[in-house]
Formats: structure tokens, C-alpha cells, sequence
């Protein structure tokens, strides 16, 4: 399942993240790639244990922990700390898969991860190129979404970003361990959630609203691996 969310940050947040990447110094990306992974990278990364990436990557989960459309998409139970890139004219990243299990940095802590996402930060007329590129069983998809929006899709899918043919693409991502880590699980979750919000916003009568709160609930109780 591939879900955008819109307006992830807020404009306060969004111009506070891009005045700290601004200001931050880059690196080679291929500092934290796989081996597999690192053939095809070609972008810049922003230090992880640097004080920019840890004030923004905060600033990212607390509005995640707000966000209704991203938990009921994800359904989290740990988020991977998010990181920083940025492309510019030249640089790409070749069809890869995430891997499939993380350690958080600083901690013995392992994640599985499920669900990738990324957020765009730069304004999509700041640059040409630069489309993430996510293949699932339904086709191929090309997203370039408004500053501060987020995607989030299966870990598991085959994506690349397109060359960035003028201006710099500046981009959070991260991972997530889900509660449910089937992605076909997931999906019905969701659409079981986002139709009991708009049963209820419609105005739906009580005891058809309670049945299929509760089929949701039940099913998430099957699940949900904590």
C-alpha cells in the first residue's frame, strides 16, 4: 500500500527543519548504504549523530505521534530515527529494497523493517528530476509531493529516485517497525479505518459505527505482533 499523507509539518516546522539543513554540512550517502545499495547511490546525506539531523529528525516523530492518517497507514510500533538527503543536478538513486532489519544507532535495539517513508522537504518546482519511483504488484509509481507531505509504502518494494536534473532535492526518510507486518493486513486495517472516520463524520447510525469499530479492533487484536 502506498499512502500519501499531506501536510505532515506545518509551516512553522517545515521553514524551522529547512533553516537547520540549510545551514548543515553533507556527506557521502553511501556512508550508510548496503553493499547492494551502495552501487546505485549517488546523493548526499546529512551526518546522523550531527545536532541538525537529531533537532530535526524530533521535530519529524513528535509530528508523527499527532498524526492520525500516518498511524492509521503504518500502525507504528518503533520509528527508526530519521535521517536526511539531498540530491542535485547529476545525482540518483538505482531500483533497490530497504533492508530488512535495522539497529538504531547508539542502542542494541533491532528493528524489522516494514513500512519506508519519505518526506519531501524541498518544494517540488525548487528542482526538475528527483521523482521516488515505487514499484508494487499494481505498476510502477512516480511521487513528487508538496513540501512537507509524506509517503509512506511497503519496505519490501523495489524504489529508486529519478536523476535531479536542476536545483537539490532535500528529503527526510526513515523506517518503521509496524504492528502488523503484513503489508496486505495493513491495507485492510486502513481502509477499515478510513471508512469508520467517514461513517462517522457522515453522521452513521451508532450500532452499524460499533459493529465495524469492533471487526477492526478484533482484527488488530489477531495481528498486531508486540
Amino acid at each position: 500500500m502506498i499512502t500519501r499523507i499531506p501536510g505532515l509539518l506545518d509551516a512553522s516546522r517545515l521553514a524551522a527543519i529547512s533553516a537547520l539543513l540549510a545551514q548543515a554540512s553533507w556527506e557521502d550517502g553511501r556512508a550508510t548504504a548496503g553493499f547492494q545499495s551502495a552501487r546505485v547511490k549517488h546523493n548526499l546525506q546529512l551526518a546522523q549523530d550531527s545536532a541538525a539531523a537529531r533537532q530535526a529528525g524530533e521535530t519529524i516523530v513528535h509530528a508523527l505521534e499527532r498524526h492520525p492518517e500516518f498511524i492509521s497507514a503504518a500502525l507504528p510500533r518503533h520509528v527508526y530515527p530519521p535521517l536526511f538527503n539531498r540530491y542535485e543536478p547529476g545525482m540518483s538513486f538505482g531500483a533497490h529494497v530497504d533492508n530488512a532489519v535495522r539497529q538504531v544507532p547508539g542502542s542494541h535495539h533491532r528493528l524489522r523493517i516494514d513500512v519506508s517513508a519519505t518526506l519531501f522537504i524541498s518544494r517540488p518546482e525548487a528542482y526538475d528530476g528527483g521523482e521516488l519511483i515505487i514499484e508494487d504488484t499494481f505498476g510502477t509509481h512516480a511521487v513528487k509531493l508538496a513540501a512537507g507531505d509524506l509517503v509512506v509504502y511497503p519496505a519490501s518494494s523495489l524504489h529508486r529516485v529519478q536523476p535531479v536534473t536542476r536545483g537539490a532535492r532535500v528529503a527526510g526518510f526513515f523506517w518503521v517497525q509496524s504492528m502488523v507486518r503484513d503489508d496486505g493486513g495493513r491495507t485492510l486495517l486502513y481502509e477499515m479505518d478510513t471508512a469508520i472516520r467517514e461513517l462517522t463524520a457522515a453522521g452513521a447510525e451508532e450500532p452499524a459505527l460499533l459493529r465495524l469499530t469492533a471487526c477492526y479492533h478484533n482484527l488488530l487484536r489477531r495481528w498486531a505482533d508486540l
